[in-house]
């Protein structure tokens, strides 16, 4: 279920009736997750799609990267979006450097497991608890990632949506 809210600041950003308006539903819900490692069995990457904002790891619905170089997860909406905006909530129960310095990737290659797609956002100041919405003006990709380069970090976050139109070929 989308809060109200948000509902309202898509519809304020793009008009009801504009057509490069994303449709009302996180596209993200029917995709497919993956990571480039997994911390434990409570963080798994299909956490961070499954419609709950809960933060509090210990309850399963966040994701979480084990500590690596290099670490980065990934949905693969499986078609194309134009994609308007991305919602993110942090964790809720700590740790908010395990998702700050984060960059939010989107695009159609999944070479270096796509994470050379043009940037969308780096992920700054966001606290325990926070949701953010980042505003991505129509960037075309079937896969959105996550990721830390160059860094060797976890990443953990509750929920990452994506609001955005299918593209027409």
């Amino acid at each position: 279920m989308i809060p109200l809210i948000l509902i309202s600041v898509i519809i304020s950003l793009c008009g009801a009736s504009d057509d490069s308006c994303p449709e009302v539903d996180n596209v993200a819900l029917y995709g497919r997750a993956t990571m480039s490692q997994s911390y434990s069995f409570l963080g798994l990457a299909s956490n961070a799609i499954d419609g709950n904002r809960d933060g509090t790891y210990i309850h399963g619905s966040c994701a979480h990267t084990a500590n690596h170089l290099n670490p980065w997860w990934r949905v693969d909406l499986l078609k194309s979006y134009k994609v308007k905006l991305i919602v993110l909530t942090s964790r809720e129960d700590c740790c908010p450097e395990q998702i700050n310095g984060a960059e939010i990737l989107i695009g159609d290659s999944l070479k270096n497991d796509g994470n050379i797609n043009p940037r969308c956002a780096v992920v700054q100041n966001l606290g325990t608890g926070m949701t953010i919405v980042y505003h991505c003006n129509g960037m075309v990709g079937r896969y959105v990632n996550v990721v830390k380069p160059d860094k060797t970090e976890s990443i953990v976050f509750s929920e990452l949506e994506v609001y955005g139109t299918p593209v027409k070929h």
